[in-house]
């Protein structure tokens, strides 16, 4: 029997450990103190560890420069002092790996972080990025508790709604590698400040909340913006919660803020006549991220200096510096990723630009207002948004109260009736998610409100159709679904219709998609035709299924047999009609299909 149960948020540019004990109920909420390199040789304790990687130099190695109580000959650091190093040398300095990890362009298994470095620097991928983060983590929690190790509790891993199943798998591998147990469970986030607010708001829930309500989370974090719709009901005579739809991956948050201050930052320095390289560009977004934070406080001062080391033959161990105002860099954030705006409004999807160097693929459009006015409609009735009567806040950006307000303002503009009300959270946001998750623990254990819903997407498969080939054209394909929206954990179907062809013996290509707003569709219903704003395609899948004696025709007929584990993971089953053969399709990059 587990002990404690422990929520973990594995960040984007901050991860904490919160916890609680299981055999008290009335045991609150703790965060865990993260020992961690503040400076060579200098170990303290901090809340969060920052989600930064440093790559050593072999003479950093072999001086211990970062060799921790418990571990020598470190060739890397996680943490304050990777953060501190990522504006300093920022070529070894690996950030924003869970961006990485939802990726679908990439092989986040392959060394490719830091992205673009050089060629003498050894790099790693974005799953072993996360892993180390994770690893440090579980040390940490060992470290403090000998006598009941991480891997005995019981533990939640909280990940962006918007991950796609091949994201989350990525996250799990990471996590199991880091030594943390095989029955984790895998949590959304925004649910998870949901869960925070039902900690600190008890049973007043229920005063605060009324059946019909619309509860909106809009989560930003460091590289994500999430939005997920959770309703109101009722059952037996008790309030309940329920999830009604969740948001697609949008790639905006505290990063590109980060980057737009630099782009900022850069023409300020060209204006004094300091023309920055390629090297000072990045480091430079590394230390605008500290300004940010600061020009956006309660009690911002006027100014805040931007420093940055020289590169000139005059400047070599000097360094270079501006000052940003606070009133610029506020308006300039405001405007740029929370605009003023309509209902109606729509993200543009022209091609990005500024940010193609990092290689994360950003959204062309940073207005998280249009987004959002995007999210409402599509889950709202005959072109008309749905309206939210709450809001949740949630994610590091929205510590700045500008933001808050001003995504107030602008979703109240949307509606002539109905005042929306801002909930009340922790006052800390970094931690709301961790918090929520080790909560989540009671609830599953009937301690707590859970938030019903099952899954938030529905899942398809890709099936070619038969016919005559035309030179050069592919042929078309149908969308076959396989898992319904809001399907639960725990819970497996057999898929009607059809046998369906598998490929053995040779090369074969699968392709697998999701929606967030197809909620009516069912198991075994086919889609011929559908829009990019419908389905949205996952990893594809190419493997070689061997041949066998009794397959002579090159395919088996098969039926699909679908499974949302209580973990959360979907598993898709193919089962064979003419003999006892199934076969697992994993929804990540595989050589092989298992």
């Amino acid at each position: 029997m587990a002990q404690f149960a422990v929520g973990i948020d594995l960040g984007t540019t901050n991860s904490i450990i919160a916890y609680v004990n299981l055999d008290n109920e009335n045991s609150p909420v703790e965060l865990l103190d993260m020992q961690q390199l503040t400076g060579p040789a200098t170990i303290e304790n901090r809340p969060s560890l920052p989600s930064f990687c440093y790559l050593a130099t072999e003479a950093e190695v072999e001086k211990g420069v970062f060799d921790l109580p418990w571990e020598g000959k470190r060739r890397f650091v996680v943490g304050d002092l990777a953060r501190r190093q990522a504006a300093d040398v920022p070529t070894r300095t690996i950030a924003a790996a869970k961006s990485w990890l939802a990726h679908s362009r990439v092989d986040r298994r392959e060394p490719i972080l830091p992205w673009n470095a050089p060629a003498d620097v050894e790099k790693i991928s974005p799953v072993e990025a996360s892993r180390r983060y994770l690893q440090h983590m579980v040390s940490v929690w060992n470290s403090k508790f000998p006598d009941a190790p991480i891997s005995d509790q019981q533990v939640i891993l909280t990940v962006p709604a918007s991950f796609d199943a091949s994201a989350r798998e990525l996250t799990m591998e990471a996590a199991h590698q880091a030594g943390l147990p095989q029955d984790l469970l895998l949590l959304e986030e925004p649910q998870a400040a949901v869960y925070a607010w039902l900690a600190d708001a008890g049973e007043n829930w229920r005063s605060r909340l009324n059946v019909g309500d619309t509860l909106l989370i809009c989560d930003v974090g460091g590289g994500t913006t999430d939005f997920t719709l959770v309703g109101v009901g009722e059952e037996n005579g008790d309030l309940v919660l329920k999830r009604i739809a969740v948001g697609n991956h949008i790639l905006v948050g505290g990063d590109n803020m980060d980057l737009t201050l630099a782009h900022f930052a850069r023409n300020v320095f060209s204006d004094k006549g300091v023309n920055l390289d390629a090297w000072q560009a990045v480091s430079l977004w590394h230390a605008c991220r500290n300004a940010k934070e600061l020009l956006l406080s309660e009690n911002p001062p006027e100014t805040c200096p931007v420093t940055i080391l020289g590169r000139g033959s005059k400047l070599i161990g000097g360094t270079v510096s501006v000052d940003l105002e606070s009133s610029s860099v506020s308006s300039l954030l405001l405007d740029g990723f929370f605009p003023r705006c309509d209902s109606d409004a729509s993200p543009s999807r022209r091609p990005a630009s500024g940010f193609r160097e990092l290689g994360l693929p950003f959204e062309s459009d940073t207005g998280i207002t249009r987004h959002l006015a995007h999210f409402l409609r599509a889950h709202g009735e005959n072109g008309n948004p749905i309206r939210p009567t709450h809001i949740l806040f949630n994610g590091g950006v929205f510590k700045a109260d500008p933001f808050r307000a001003r995504l107030m303002e602008v979703v109240q503009s949307w509606f002539t009736t109905g005042e929306i009300t801002p909930l009340e959270s922790t006052p800390d946001f970094d931690f709301a998610v961790g918090r929520g998750a080790a909560y989540y623990a009671f609830a599953k254990q009937g301690k707590g409100i859970r938030i019903k819903g099952g899954t938030g997407r529905s899942y398809y498969v890709g099936i070619e159709t038969s016919g005559p080939a035309v030179p050069g054209i592919e042929r078309p394909l149908n969308a076959y679904c396989v898992v319904p929206f809001g399907m639960e954990e725990g819970s497996e179907i057999d898929v009607p219709g059809e046998e369906i062809g598998l490929v053995v013996g040779e090369p074969a290509k699968f392709r697998f998609f999701s929606s967030s707003v197809r909620k009516d569709d069912k198991p075994g219903d086919v889609l011929p035709y559908w829009s990019e704003q419908e389905l949205e395609e996952s990893d594809s899948l190419e493997a070689q299924l061997p041949a066998d004696e009794k397959f002579t025709e090159g395919y088996v007929p098969v039926r699909f047999h679908s499974r949302i584990t209580e973990l959360g993971v979907f598993e898709l089953w193919c089962k064979s009609t003419i003999s006892d053969d199934s076969w697992k399709l994993e929804f990540s990059v595989r050589d092989k299909i298992k």
